[in-house]
């Protein structure tokens, strides 16, 4: 299993970026139940959450991102994404999607995001 993610790159604040995550060679059985995130480590700083999708569909987000980001799957695709709008400079980190599911707990290489003023 590879979880492959992109979509990374340079914007101005106040942009938008669509990340992806999609989960190679994960059998329909473990994406589908598994609970979905995506993290992110800025320079100097610890990795943090940022949003995560439960299987019912529930959602959750880091406060300084609810309202511009917006976490959600294609199980057919079996890939995560992350639509972030108004993106502030705050925003700059290397982006993680991880699935954890039953007993395994999956991450991706990051996509770097960078925000200039």
């Amino acid at each position: 299993v590879q979880l492959q993610a992109y979509g990374g790159g340079s914007v101005q604040a106040g942009g938008s970026l669509k990340l992806s995550c999609k989960a190679s060679g994960m059998i329909t059985s473990v994406f589908n139940p598994g609970r979905m995130g995506w993290y992110r480590q800025a320079p100097g700083k610890q990795r943090e959450l940022v949003a995560e999708l439960a299987p019912g569909g529930a959602t959750n987000y880091q406060h300084s991102v609810k309202g511009r980001f917006t976490i959600s799957k294609n199980s057919a695709r079996k890939t995560l994404y992350l639509q972030m709008d108004t993106l502030e400079p705050e925003d700059t980190a290397v982006y993680y999607c991880n699935i954890k599911s039953g007993s395994q707990d999956y991450w991706g290489r990051g996509t770097l995001v960078t925000v200039s003023s």
